[in-house]
């Protein structure tokens, strides 16, 4: 796996395009003297999380035969500081999902993309604690 990243401009705005040439855009906030031209790396982070997770999820309830109509999550983050840095100390995870889905195989396949799948959750996981929940058809799952 091989990023490429560019400077697009004089401040903190790079182009980052992988191997099969897709392009990401990142900068830094306004407030840090940036353009806001893409989110930052810590989004970004925050955003694998979203996708990783997410990529497990549906492949699991497919598998399983589970008809999905939505499927949506809001991923926060908490930092704390570290000598100059601020990484995730913890990150809350919430998966909005709507159809005809089993509960316990929903709550499940959240549970295995967590301990098991998601390698972005596991490269964060010794620094950072995750915390997750799903949400069905407007309910909270009990965890498994």
């Amino acid at each position: 796996m091989k990023i490429a990243l560019d400077r697009v401009n004089e401040n903190y705005h790079f182009e980052l395009k992988n191997e099969r040439g897709h392009i990401v855009n990142v900068d830094n906030r306004s407030e840090f003297g940036g353009d806001d031209l893409g989110p930052s790396p810590m989004e970004l982070v925050l955003m694998g999380v979203a996708g990783c997770s997410a990529i497990d999820m549906i492949s699991i309830l497919k598998k399983q035969r589970q008809e999905i109509i939505s499927f949506k999550a809001e991923v926060e983050g908490d930092r704390v500081q570290v000598g100059e840095a601020k990484p995730f100390k913890d990150i809350h995870v919430v998966f909005y999902l709507e159809g005809p889905i089993n509960e316990e195989k929903a709550a499940r396949a959240a549970q295995l993309s967590f301990e098991k799948y998601c390698s972005v959750s596991k490269t964060l996981e010794p620094t950072a604690t995750i915390h997750y929940k799903v949400v069905l058809n407007g309910v909270e799952l009990a965890k498994i």
